[in-house]
């Protein structure tokens, strides 16, 4: 196990009172609060401009703190391991020196473009005029993927994510799914529930190698080919019927939790109407982050390219490059290149 991460000293900004006809004037406007977006917020920072961030959640952190707060991520640089929450935090502490006006709980929903700036007006009527947006995420609801009869036992027993790992201590778990977030489950639960499983439709997995064998030299009881057909339950899961999808055998699971870990289908939302070009649900960039409109740029998981991985260590570097491209934008004085921190 690595070394803990320090814990930050910032108090971590809460959705604010932004009304209808609030007007923010700033160099930079981020839309989105998730790792990129942050880790943006920071280096525009220091970079010298003044910031805002908005967001549809309430919360800074995106899906980290939506979706896996306490959930150990292993390949962000400089932490052997970190939990995502304290990755948040950390993040936050880290751009709080520079003050950014945090716009949460505000879906972004109109961009208008001016002479020398933009205007992006939020669904509660805010507006922040800026010399460039950088697009970080902001990308409206998260659908789940279906599991047989899901919508019964939603918040009664099944889920599909588990913000807090204490509340399935000591629990028979039953995970499904065949990704990243399956076997990161399957590791962060191990040593608290009672049992786990975990059932994937096929043989091949999505997940990183080290977290599979990981998973597979473990207590958890892995299998392939095998599909849930029935989640049973008298007002909660007790059962979930389970079937090999090639020889047809059916067993049933005494489990008290479920998690559906077959991923989300993500809906661009409002920023399907701003023109932006996109590569399926994604938003097409180049190499400088910009994408088809002026002042907007893009970084994260929200964006597409040749070669593309979705990492956030990835997105932190886009972030980087999406802010430095945006420089001569918002101060044509200013060079792409801005110096090393290390020099301040």
């Amino acid at each position: 196990m690595g070394e803990p991460a320090v814990e930050p000293q910032a108090v971590e900004p809460k959705a604010d009172e932004h009304q209808a006809g609030d007007r923010h004037e700033v160099d930079l406007l981020i839309v989105g609060a998730g790792p990129a977006g942050l880790f943006g917020a920071y280096y525009a920072g220091f970079r010298g401009f003044s910031i805002a961030i908005m967001d549809s959640l309430t919360e800074p952190g995106g899906q980290v703190t939506a979706m896996y707060p306490e959930k150990l991520i292993f390949d962000v640089g400089g932490f052997p391991e970190v939990k995502g929450q304290v990755l948040v935090d950390n993040l936050v502490a880290q751009a709080e020196p520079f003050h950014p006006t945090y716009l949460l709980g505000h879906l972004a929903k109109e961009l208008t473009h001016g002479e020398d700036a933009v205007t992006v007006t939020s669904h509660k009527g805010a507006e922040v005029v800026c010399k460039a947006v950088i697009i970080t995420g902001g990308i409206g609801n998260f659908t789940p993927r279906p599991l047989p009869n899901a919508e019964e036992f939603e918040d009664r027993g099944l889920r599909y994510f588990v913000p807090k790992l204490d509340e399935l201590k000591d629990l028979d778990v039953l995970i499904v799914g065949g990704g990243d977030s399956a076997f990161d489950w399957a590791v962060s639960l191990e040593p608290l529930a009672r049992s786990i499983t975990l059932v994937h439709r096929r043989d091949k997995f999505r997940a990183h190698e080290t977290t599979v064998q990981k998973v597979l030299a473990s207590s958890v009881e892995v299998l392939t080919f095998t599909e849930v057909k029935e989640i049973r339950g008298n007002g909660s899961v007790e059962a979930a019927e389970i079937f090999h999808n090639k020889t047809d055998e059916h067993r049933t699971l005494e489990v008290q939790a479920v998690v559906a870990a077959l991923g989300f289908k993500a809906d661009l939302g409002p920023l399907k109407e701003w023109g932006l070009e996109l590569i399926k649900r994604q938003i097409a960039v180049d190499t400088k982050m910009a994408t088809n409109l002026a002042r907007v740029f893009a970084a994260g998981d929200i964006t597409e390219y040749e070669g593309k991985l979705r990492l956030i260590a990835t997105g932190f570097g886009e972030a980087a490059t999406a802010v430095n491209n945006a420089a001569p934008i918002i101060d044509p004085s200013l060079s792409l290149f801005p110096g090393h921190s290390s020099n301040q």
